[in-house]
């Protein structure tokens, strides 16, 4: 458990920043907001690649958070070398993301986050978080609910 005052931190991680990690990113602040520990936790997300750059996400990811009354107002950034000493945790999407991240950290003196996929802590054991963007309304609703499940298991977990 957390002592009392420790706040912990997380960072969400895809590729553009601008589908799956503000979507995570979000579902995990409703989440710590519901269970009254948000000033436990510091949340952001970020992107691999440097694509999307200062982009509200995608309008579907948008859209589908609003289904679910959600809002963001997360604007695309590129992870950067300070997250890997500030960061308790960086989750990502998918496999390609692991391996840039874990790359990327064998290069960081003290590096503090723990790189894991968020689909690790997923009940149903979907590992891998796929990238909506070329797909449909569905596939982003596919993601949001994998988010939902791995983010509810993630902030039980004693930290």
């Amino acid at each position: 458990m957390m002592a009392a005052g420790e706040v912990k931190s997380v960072l969400f991680v895809c590729l553009g920043n601008i589908c799956r990690s503000p979507i995570a990113e979000a579902v995990f602040r409703k989440l710590a907001i519901e269970e009254k520990v948000e000033d436990k936790w510091m949340i952001d997300s970020g992107a691999v690649s440097d694509w999307n750059v200062g982009s509200l996400p995608d309008v579907r990811a948008l859209s589908c958070l609003r289904n679910h009354g959600i809002e963001t107002s997360h604007k695309a950034r590129q992870v950067t070398k300070d997250d890997f000493l500030t960061f308790d945790y960086m989750l990502c999407m998918d496999e390609s993301n692991l391996r840039d991240l874990k790359r990327r950290s064998n290069q960081i003196k003290n590096c503090k986050a723990q790189i894991e996929l968020l689909g690790s802590y997923d009940p149903e054991n979907q590992l891998i978080i796929e990238d909506p963007y070329y797909g449909n309304d569905e596939d982003f609703e596919t993601v949001y609910q994998q988010c939902l499940r791995c983010c509810k298991a993630f902030l039980e977990k004693p930290h």
